[in-house]
């Protein structure tokens, strides 16, 4: 099944060069996989997947490990921000 991830800010460096740009990659992925498994492949370090977001709806830390997502989704991350 096919959904729309997105990475932010500085995790946009963790996306293939081509995507960078608009940090919006079409991914294919099994129906059963978490969003653990979905982001795994990439790389992110653990402390620095700070928001995560299922269409808009936040998806807290402890269910990031069995939340599936369906056809269509678009799942969306952030790192932690900080600023003044």
């Amino acid at each position: 099944m096919n959904i729309t991830f997105k990475l932010f800010a500085t995790l946009t460096d963790y996306l293939p060069v081509e995507a960078r740009r608009s940090n919006i990659i079409e991914l294919d992925v099994a129906a059963d996989a978490p969003i653990s498994q979905i982001i795994a492949p990439f790389g992110l370090p653990p402390q620095l997947v700070h928001l995560v977001l299922v269409n808009g709806r936040y998806i807290e830390p402890d269910k990031r490990l069995s939340t599936t997502l369906l056809e269509g989704d678009v799942l969306a991350i952030w790192p932690p921000i900080a600023g003044g």
